[in-house]
């Protein structure tokens, strides 16, 4: 691992915390937040926005998977889940995209190190894979406003779809807009003619 992470761990058990605080420094990352239930650590990870969050999964009040979904959601996040069961039921709801490690106490300094570094990994990839399916998907909405102004422009000014299509792209140009704003425009202002 290349940078320093800051890292918020959770466990109910005293040793298992001190354990963190003193291997993660060791392994060049910053512990920014202890909790010792579910809810502690929801509170601590609104405040410290840690890059990675390595949780056990049974604690008080509320377990490492709960609390993982709701940190996630407020903030995409990392997670390691560290468990000393690894019953069926556990693991399946410990499925979710954001986890990416699922590591079984004792935990081995050995054993942290890689999966770290293979969870920060991971994590980047899958964001970059979000971020493409986000881009494709407004890509897609793009041309269609694009391809409604175009039928739009055919019918009122009649014009045939590469004329319309022309005109679109000539008024991008005199007012130096994206071709999609400028469909936009026009799909506002049929709109409030009320055409569509």
């Amino acid at each position: 691992m290349s940078r320093q992470l800051r890292i918020a761990v959770a466990d109910d058990e005293p040793d298992m915390q001190d354990y963190f605080r003193t291997i993660l420094p060791l392994l060049g990352h910053e512990v920014v937040a202890v909790a010792g239930t579910g809810r502690e650590l929801v509170q601590l990870c609104q405040q410290e926005r840690p890059d990675l969050v390595i949780t056990d999964i049974k604690m008080p009040d509320m377990d490492g998977i709960d609390a993982a979904a709701r940190i996630y959601q407020a903030a995409p996040t990392p997670f390691i889940l560290v468990s000393a069961h690894h019953d069926a039921e556990t693991v399946r709801r410990a499925g979710a995209d954001y986890v990416m490690a699922y590591m079984v106490k004792p935990i081995k300094q050995a054993d942290l190190e890689p999966a770290i570094a293979l969870a920060m990994r991971r994590f980047g990839q899958f964001q970059a894979l979000r971020q493409e399916a986000a881009d494709l998907k407004q890509a897609l909405e793009d041309r269609k406003s694009v391809e409604k102004a175009k039928g739009i422009l055919m019918k009122k000014a009649g014009l045939d779809e590469q004329e319309a299509f022309r005109r679109l792209q000539r008024l991008a140009s005199d007012k130096n807009k994206k071709l999609v704003e400028i469909a936009r425009s026009i799909l506002t202002a049929e709109e409030a003619y009320g055409g569509a």
